[in-house]
């Protein structure tokens, strides 16, 4: 691996093959979680840079595809090699741009690897299937990429979802063009360094700019035939009516949620409470699609596990990001902070009892976007804490009696992705979770992404699931080829 040295405030784009500025020279800069201060600049690309970089996938795709996917592994297994020779710069640069504590972002860029060693080999499960024939006939089918795919993906998790997610499309022969947040894109541009050594040039392109501005190119480009977005279920809708506007696409969407956890009173409650902090995701602010965030308590345990929960939350240290016992660092940015803020004072406007947080801690940068963890109990589904997602530091409790009432208000909302139920009864578990409308169930657990395991939601959650095969299989088309013989 070539040693290159990469700045957070001269940051360039990955486009052809080469670290290239926006044709205008404009930049933008992403500020730091825990001062509102320039941490870094990256170019702020036009419609016109995006569609440069579709053009350059499209140019090198049709090489790419040529390539055996063993040849393809490789390339795919070098950048995974790479991604651990840097993961300590790497994992500096993410820290500081997303605000998420050190202690815990170790594991993305470990997880980004893995995603790319695993796809590396299952491209070789990339098979056809040949059909009982028809007499004096031969009927069979291939898989053939789709050609660019176009990935968008969000502030929370910036460099595992630009790393682990170009594996899959790229094993399938695709080439890439990706567009990460702009709230927090450092870490993509540091990748589009490391791929600019790794692949031929077009077959991954990074794209930075502002809102719509280069992310509409690549959802409304007729030629983009397959899309992969991971954010907001809004932003999800858009890009569905947008893309449909100027061509049939192949859209997967990893969307929002407010999942639920329900605990029985047989469960191992001090496991229970300790997964109920951890299934919120509090080590990057509640800012997961899939925290836990409505946590239903049996009348018996309730006042229990509430406690210990409560104690646990309390004694997690808010520090900076940087710092390596630090459990909880500031949000990711002011709309997320000022979204977390109105909840707040919404749950308390609609009565709910505020357990812990609701407030700015002390002794912080008074600009920085530094919110303590939050636990409201006395929660009812009739209010708006309990009904729209937050992503942000916030557990919403509720106390529950009637397991089939309980069931009609897990289930009572248009998001559907994780869900976790804890008991040490397995009928019950087992039961309760084929109950729940949630793509993602944990049983005894939570959080956890497992190789192989379909990650994806259901209702306004997502289409389509990632991680596996099947997400492989998604960035092909299945062409039918008839051989007529007699």
């Amino acid at each position: 691996m070539t040693t290159f040295s990469f700045s957070m405030q001269t940051a360039q784009m990955l486009i052809d093959g080469e670290l290239v500025e926006a044709a205008s020279g404009a930049r933008y800069d992403s500020l730091d979680p825990c001062t509102d201060k320039p941490l870094g600049s990256v170019p702020r690309a036009s419609a016109d840079d995006m569609n440069r970089a579709i053009e350059a996938a499209e140019r090198a795709q049709p090489a790419w595809a040529a390539l055996s996917v063993r040849e393809r592994g490789t390339f795919l297994r070098k950048l995974a090699a790479a991604l651990m020779e840097h993961a300590q710069p790497l994992l500096e640069v993410e820290v500081q741009d997303t605000g998420n504590v050190i202690s815990e972002m170790g594991t993305d860029i470990r997880r980004s690897a893995e995603a790319l060693e695993y796809y590396a080999g299952l491209g070789l499960e990339l098979k056809g299937h040949t059909i009982p024939a028809t007499p004096g006939n031969i009927h069979m089918t291939i898989r053939e990429p789709y050609g660019v795919v176009g990935k968008l993906v969000p502030f929370n998790h910036p460099l595992m979802f630009a790393a682990a997610k170009i594996a899959a499309p790229l094993i399938a022969g695709n080439t890439v063009v990706l567009k990460p947040s702009d709230q927090s894109p450092l870490s993509a541009c540091y990748l589009g360094a490391m791929c600019k050594d790794v692949f031929p040039a077009g077959v991954v392109n990074i794209v930075t700019g502002l809102g719509a501005e280069a992310g509409d190119a690549l959802v409304a480009h007729p030629r983009v035939k397959r899309l992969g977005f991971i954010g907001s279920a809004t932003t999800g809708r858009m890009i569905q009516r947008r893309a449909a506007e100027v061509a049939v696409k192949n859209i997967s969407l990893e969307l929002g949620g407010k999942n639920p956890m329900i605990v029985f009173p047989d469960a191992d409650l001090k496991k229970a409470a300790r997964a109920a902090v951890a299934g919120m995701n509090f080590a990057w602010q509640g800012q997961s699609c899939g925290s836990t965030s409505r946590l239903f308590l049996h009348d018996d345990i309730h006042d229990e596990v509430l406690t210990d929960i409560v104690s646990i939350v309390q004694g997690m240290k808010i520090g900076k990001p940087m710092d390596a016992d630090a459990q909880v660092g500031p949000i990711n940015n002011r709309p997320q902070y000022d979204k977390t803020q109105s909840y707040v004072a919404k749950a308390l406007e609609e009565g709910a009892r505020l357990e812990c947080g609701g407030k700015r801690p002390d002794g912080f940068d008074p600009d920085g976007y530094w919110y303590e963890p939050t636990i409201f109990s006395g929660m009812t589904p009739d209010m708006t804490l309990a009904r729209e997602e937050v992503f942000g530091p916030i557990l919403s409790v509720f106390r529950w009696t009637d397991l089939e009432e309980t069931i009609v208000h897990m289930n009572a909302l248009d998001y559907g992705l994780t869900g976790a139920v804890w008991t040490s009864d397995l009928t019950t578990g087992l039961t309760v979770a084929r109950r729940i409308e949630s793509g993602v169930i944990w049983v005894n657990g939570v959080g956890a992404h497992y190789p192989g395991v379909p990650f994806g939601g259901k209702k306004n959650s997502g289409v389509g699931s990632e991680e596996t095969y099947e997400d492989m299989l998604s960035y092909t088309e299945e062409k039918a080829i008839n051989i007529i013989l007699s």
